[in-house]
């Protein structure tokens, strides 16, 4: 019998906060700068005798972090130096948090989580020129929130990365939302890293590997897969010694990950009380119930509201959750739709399975992204109302977000209001049957897709404005 392996993840995410200036001083907190050491000062290289002072907006969007989570906020905290030489740390130590964090405990989707701490982001070491390095500090000293969840263990694999993934996907949403941090994770200001063990008990932990900065959902998901199966490989080989606690890190073009150095443990960075930073109290400092009451809708509070409310798809709100712009269009066209169920619900099948699409072609591109809602709202009223058929509104649609024109007046214009007129429809009905002799002798003769024939065709004389249904109608009647 093949023996059961037990896998257990724990996540740290870093997230770069959104704030005007740095956590320490008052350069510029700007990640897409783009020249090399301008946004710098005394504090942030570290100069003798220059001190840092906290940045309070910084402290608050962790506090709004925490509550969002549900956390417990603290309130005594205080800074620590982090001890250890690398280059891209001018002070030999970094300015973080260990013992009294400003969160504790919460909760996110499938995961725990442990402490939301604070700290100070390092430099960036740029190693492409050749034999040499160079270090760019515009980002030294940006505001660093870790988030590090609670060791979890699931049943195989494939399970725990998908979890893991799901995870770090809700906490950047929440991000967003909350609006703290662009959590942008192709340039660095979003880092997952995976701690993860393997064990043939599910009670006892098995060593821990560190996968360090993994920089898409994509890679935090395959570095874990990658990872556990190496594992696991090792264990069933009898070679289990060579799982040693240590961090490696993950190789996008060969898909697994490698040895970088042995893991420290917290005694090792040598973690004291920052001397040069007040001690804060911060159920004194900030009102923390009347922030819970401002936190925005959150995604899984969304979530729950578009379904309840108003039974859309899940696949649809998931769209409306992970593109924010076109979550906050929806909304406005919620508003004038009066939040009626029926007409929300065919609203979102037009933009979710012909909007989007539209809007991402190459013929739109620099356009308008979004019609107007009151004009995308005019357009399903119209449809709803059976004054457009389907076809005419896929192409009215268009219309809508190249130019964004008024859809009656287009409809009117172009011919494509619905024509449910018989008498008028039975003219042209006639004239088709006329033509037509061969595949009205077929229809006669019991070939019912016969007549299927001759309304695409009276379609096609009224250029898709006339009512199928009532076409079918007087087909029948006239063919008797």
């Amino acid at each position: 019998m093949e023996k059961k392996y037990y896998p257990t993840i724990g996540l740290e995410i870093h997230a770069e906060l959104k704030t005007n200036t740095k956590m320490f001083c008052g350069c510029k907190n700007d990640p897409d700068e783009e020249k090399p050491n301008v946004n710098i000062c005394p504090v942030c290289l570290a100069h003798p005798g220059a001190l840092p002072v906290i940045n309070k907006k910084a402290i608050e969007n962790v506090i709004k972090v925490g509550l969002a989570v549900n956390g417990k906020i603290a309130d005594f905290t205080e800074f620590d130096r982090k001890n250890y030489f690398y280059p891209d740390i001018p002070k030999g130590y970094q300015i973080s948090q260990y013992k009294y964090p400003i969160v504790l405990g919460g909760h996110l989707v499938d995961m725990d989580i442990t402490r939301v701490h604070l700290e100070e982001d390092t430099a960036n070491n740029k190693h492409d020129r050749g034999d040499f390095s160079l270090i760019d500090f515009n980002r030294a000293g940006i505001p660093l929130m870790e988030l590090v969840t609670e060791p979890h263990t699931f049943e195989n694999s494939e399970e725990t990365a998908k979890k893991a993934s799901k995870f770090a996907k809700e906490f950047q949403l929440m991000l967003w939302y909350l609006r703290v941090s662009e959590a942008n994770m192709e340039k660095g200001e979003m880092r997952v890293e995976a701690n993860i063990s393997i064990s043939a008990d599910p009670k006892v932990l098995g060593t821990k590997v560190e996968v360090k900065n993994l920089n898409s959902f994509r890679s935090v998901e395959r570095a874990i897969k990658y990872e556990l199966d190496r594992m696991t490989e090792l264990l069933e080989n009898g070679k289990g010694s060579e799982i040693v606690q240590e961090t490696r890190g993950w190789d996008e073009s060969k898909q697994k990950t490698f040895s970088q150095r042995k893991k420290e443990s917290s005694q090792d960075y040598r973690y004291f009380p920052d001397p040069d930073l007040p001690k804060m109290k911060l159920h004194e400092a900030f009102d923390l119930e009347k922030m819970k009451k401002e936190l925005p809708e959150l995604p899984a509070e969304k979530r729950l509201r578009y379904k309840k409310d108003f039974g859309i798809k899940d696949e649809d709100i998931e769209s409306y959750i992970n593109d924010p712009m076109l979550g906050i269009w929806f909304e406005n066209v919620i508003k004038e739709l009066k939040e009626n169920k029926e007409l929300i619900k065919l609203a979102s099948n037009y933009i979710t399975n012909d909007m989007v699409g539209l809007v991402n072609t190459v013929l739109v591109k620099g356009t308008t992204k979004y019609p107007s809602p009151e004009n995308f709202a005019k357009l399903i009223n119209m449809n709803f109302k059976k004054e457009i058929n389907s076809a005419a509104t896929k192409k009215l649609l268009g219309n809508l977000i190249t130019f964004n024109e008024d859809p009656e007046k287009i409809a009117r214009e172009e011919g494509l209001l619905q024509q449910n007129d018989e008498d008028a429809l039975k003219t042209i009905a006639q004239k088709i049957i006329d033509a037509n002799s061969k595949v009205v002798a077929d229809y006669k003769g019991g070939k019912e897709q016969a007549l299927m024939s001759l309304v695409g065709q009276i379609m096609k004389e009224t250029k898709g404005s006339a009512n199928p249904a009532v076409v079918k109608k007087v087909l029948i009647e006239l063919l008797k």
